[in-house]
């Protein structure tokens, strides 16, 4: 009468069980190279190419079989495969959410104070702040110049890149402003600013006031052409930087960042891709 709960691994046969490890590894991957809901997008569009879907714009009349993809603007993906059936007698959806929790950079977020360059940010969706602390993070995403050129920024995800912070208190120090706070608010929302730089400009400017900020601006301008204006265009965000990792002497458990919900988009792609016969109904995954 009742349903009996059960470990998953306990009948798994090991092929079965080596299947799911191999499977676990392409999704490790995919997790290091899709830290945004854009880069997301970005590697879906790949892979689908990688296994036979082509942009739905460049096809004139579709029959069951064909396998089609649409990129809305960079942040949704659409995939279908063509059924059988005349799709006004309906389809099969299955769509997940690829966003993230992620602290996004305020539109002027650049600043200087105690001799650091600091980022102000803002954090979306749920999350627990004061994990976010004393925690290495890369800055992903995007920046729109006047000209019309869109610079793709990633820095912190190579092991030769550097990471940046949210400084915190130290313990022997943190009992005189955090420890009376409730646990939500240990590290609080406009506290959240990450340090960039600790250097000053040696470049001589009697007008000049801001010379930690400056050194910043300067490396920006250097290495993408980026002024303090464009931030004003630009989608930046800050995410861990660690990798996927195996969990466990057994390593049955993947750590990562951005489990939730590119698990979920993730296998429904590749469900698509695994797709071999042509389906009654209109198959559609919707990455959004």
């Amino acid at each position: 009468m009742f349903y009996k709960r059960e470990n998953g691994w306990k009948n798994i046969e090991e092929s079965i069980k080596k299947n799911i490890i191999d499977f676990s590894e392409g999704y490790k991957n995919f997790l290091d190279l899709a830290k945004t809901e854009r880069e997301v997008i970005t590697h879906s569009q790949k892979m689908a190419e990688a296994n036979g879907f082509v942009n739905a714009e460049s096809v004139e009349i579709l029959k069951a079989g064909d396998k089609v993809f649409y990129n809305n603007r960079g942040k949704n993906l659409i995939l279908a495969i063509i059924g059988k059936e005349d799709i006004l007698k309906g389809a099969n959806f299955v769509v997940s959410h690829v966003d993230s929790p992620r602290l996004d950079l305020k539109q002027n977020p650049l600043y200087e104070d105690v001799d650091f360059a600091l980022l102000k940010t803002h954090y979306y969706g749920g999350i627990k702040k004061y994990q976010w602390a004393s925690r290495a993070l890369s800055l992903h995403g995007v920046v729109a110049l006047k000209d019309g050129r869109l610079i793709d920024i990633v820095v912190g995800e190579d092991p030769s890149d550097p990471v940046f912070v949210i400084p915190d208190l130290l313990p022997h120090l943190d009992k005189y402003v955090q420890r009376d706070r409730k646990s939500n608010e240990v590290l609080k929302g406009e506290e959240m600013n990450i340090i960039v730089g600790s250097t000053p400009t040696t470049m001589k400017d009697g007008e000049m006031k801001e010379y930690f900020k400056y050194t910043i601006l300067k490396k920006l301008n250097d290495d993408y052409g980026i002024i303090e204006e464009d931030f004003i265009s630009a989608e930046l965000q800050l995410v861990p930087a660690e990798k996927a990792r195996d969990i466990g002497f057994d390593r049955a458990i993947v750590g990562a960042y951005g489990h939730d919900d590119r698990i979920c988009g993730y296998t429904s792609m590749i469900s698509m891709f695994d797709l071999k016969e042509i389906p009654r109904r209109t198959s559609i995954c919707y990455l959004a």
